[in-house]
């Protein structure tokens, strides 16, 4: 079976009791990075329009591995604005017939499904954003989460792993894409700024040094 098998099919399993356990390496925490695409960097101003998760998971070794992607774009919540040079930046078309946005409340159900899957299979008891420049992520998505009244957020309201110092510990390396050469991963800079790519790529690096990391005893 491979990972993304293993993915798909462990909303519902449990780990066995000789499996390395995910909940354990990270005091009850399930790493999911997540990346958003924004209409400007003020999160009480401007508008989120796609989040992308990625959940982790751990092999046999107790190596963790990322999981696919799932994503949401977004229709801009009312009376938020979007900055045009943000728009040339991530090349989101707002208006193109195949986005098939979302309201922010049915997005973030959208994400937050096969996080809380992972959190049921894994016994953690909260999620922890994993992101560069991870509180980026976390106030953009914990303002959507404020404006629609979402009540099941499975993320910590404001712990996180941020690998701009992960990267910066292991590699010397703070921007993601140097980061990752750096690691020997792969970065395609024309891809960069979709929330899929970049969360997938933030994932390769996060568990690369993670797995390079000894697990804590027990």
């Amino acid at each position: 079976m491979s990972e993304s098998d293993v993915c798909a099919a462990g909303g519902a399993q449990s780990p066995s009791p000789q499996a390395p356990r995910l909940a354990s390496r990270f005091r009850g925490f399930l790493p999911v990075v997540v990346d958003v695409e924004t209409g400007g960097f003020d999160w009480n101003r401007h508008a989120l329009l796609e989040i992308a998760v990625v959940p982790l998971d751990i092999d046999a070794d107790g190596l963790l591995f990322p999981c696919p992607a799932v994503n949401a774009h977004v229709v801009p919540a009312s009376g938020m604005e979007i900055d045009p040079k943000s728009l040339e930046v991530t090349g989101i078309v707002l208006d193109h017939p195949f986005r098939d946005a979302k309201p922010e409340r049915i997005a973030l159900d959208t994400v937050f499904a096969p996080v809380r899957e992972s959190m049921k299979k894994h016994g953690c008891q909260r999620a922890i954003l994993v992101g560069h420049n991870a509180h980026f992520d976390l106030n953009f998505l914990n303002a959507a989460i404020a404006r629609c009244g979402h009540k099941r957020n499975p993320f910590h309201p404001f712990s996180v792993f941020d690998t701009v110092t992960l990267g910066g510990v292991a590699y010397g390396q703070t921007v993601l894409g140097r980061a990752l050469q750096a690691a020997g991963l792969p970065w395609n800079a024309a891809e960069a700024h979709s929330a899929v790519y970049d969360a997938e790529r933030t994932a390769e690096l996060f568990c690369k040094i993670v797995n390079a990391w000894p697990s804590p005893a027990g």
